[in-house]
């Protein structure tokens, strides 16, 4: 990790990009890493788009740490992130990528929301304790990212309905405000969708808990 962070910080033969706010990170290299790796990963018609280079510096300011990009956009580090945006503008790309930019203490789980409500269904509500506790409980990773939330159901065990996700964040944050862990998430929902569905204690927890970074709503889905 430190040889990355050292072929990434800024160097004085490559100029700047031109909105660079960061004197610590050279973010054209930046670009081209997870470009590199976005190829690797997904397949040579994987490119960085212009349009979400804003979004891109943002997140890639907080998993490299990088307090001056972040104090000047209100970023906190010690919370976590969540990406919103339309479906299929690249949430979990990034997020995927970005991973390769931590270092190995805050690096995270891409986990689908979805997938966690069906493990609910097979192992019940030790599903929770699973992704709730985190490292202090010898769980292997502490950090996840919680995937597309707002497309899970509540789900029943043993005809007990539980609303998953939203027990699983509540734990999260009780160990966030002790210092413990941090949580990422994607999401498609508006502030208002999320109450809805989670209600306004999870909400507010939320507000807590993580950085909103979120894509243009006219941003096109990539997919098509």
């Amino acid at each position: 990790m430190q040889n990355l962070i050292n072929q990434l910080e800024h160097s004085s033969s490559i100029p700047p990009p031109a909105k660079t706010i960061s004197n610590r990170f050279d973010y054209n290299r930046v670009l081209q890493f997870l470009d590199q790796k976005g190829k690797e990963l997904y397949g040579h018609h994987f490119q960085v788009q212009q349009e979400d280079i804003p979004t891109i510096l943002k997140l890639a300011g907080y998993f490299l740490q990088d307090s001056e990009l972040c104090n000047d956009q209100n970023i906190d580090l010690r919370k976590g992130i969540m990406l919103t945006g339309p479906i299929g503008c690249g949430k979990t790309t990034l997020m995927t990528l970005c991973r390769l930019l931590c270092n190995q203490e805050d690096r995270f789980i891409v986990k689908s929301a979805r997938d966690i409500t069906f493990e609910f269904i097979q192992d019940g509500y030790e599903t929770i304790h699973r992704y709730s506790r985190g490292k202090i409980y010898a769980s292997e990773y502490r950090n996840y990212c919680f995937d597309d939330l707002g497309t899970e159901q509540n789900m029943k065990h043993f005809g007990n309905e539980c609303n998953v996700l939203a027990e699983i964040l509540l734990s999260r944050y009780d160990l966030f405000i002790a210092g413990k862990l941090k949580t990422h998430i994607t999401t498609n929902l508006s502030a208002t969708e999320l109450e809805e569905a989670y209600g306004n204690r999870l909400r507010s927890r939320l507000r807590e808990m993580v950085n909103l970074i979120g894509f243009d709503m006219s941003v096109q889905d990539k997919r098509k």
